[in-house]
């Protein structure tokens, strides 16, 4: 398993973002016999992230308070924006996979019409909200802070922090 990129956003008044860096994989394929999204949720749901639902990703920036995220893209590809409105465009395509950590700002800018993500969240944090930009409160950040790591990572299936950067 490649090591991941790592993307580290500062709070920026309206998006709270994470002491964690997104962890984003590139270029994972579908095993034998199994199309990519099965690859994938397979992987995911191995690693203690059930997927929880199929689409896109919505096109305002917004976060999640009560967990981390996994995203993998299975078809099409996309720019998101990722650390809220004035953070970085990632290009995704097919095989790519995000971890972000919970308030992390992400929102899409563009997509090919045949784009599509899997999302997965750590079993123990399945209850997954979504705020918008600007819901970056007190409330919210305590929420955030006191989230736990995630038991494993969901691509590498390692401890998290040991595969990754999540120390």
């Amino acid at each position: 398993m490649k090591k991941p990129q790592t993307l580290l956003f500062q709070e920026d008044g309206r998006i709270p973002n994470s002491r964690y860096p997104v962890l984003l994989y590139r270029a994972i394929t579908a095993e034998d016999g199994l199309s990519l999204v099965a690859t994938l949720e397979a992987l995911f749901e191995r690693n203690g992230w059930p997927v929880q639902w199929r689409g896109g990703v919505l096109d305002d920036h917004h976060f999640h308070s009560t967990a981390h995220e996994v995203l993998g893209v299975y078809d099409g590809a996309a720019t998101l924006r990722l650390g809220g409105e004035q953070g970085d465009d990632i290009e995704v395509r097919a095989g790519d996979v995000m971890v972000l950590p919970a308030g992390t700002g992400h929102c899409r800018i563009s997509a090919s019409h045949d784009f599509a993500v899997t999302a997965g969240y750590p079993r123990e944090q399945g209850d997954w909200d979504i705020c918008r930009s600007g819901d970056n409160t007190p409330a919210v950040r305590s929420r955030i802070d006191a989230l736990s790591k995630p038991a494993r990572d969901p691509v590498a299936g390692e401890a998290v922090g040991v595969a990754s950067d999540w120390v």
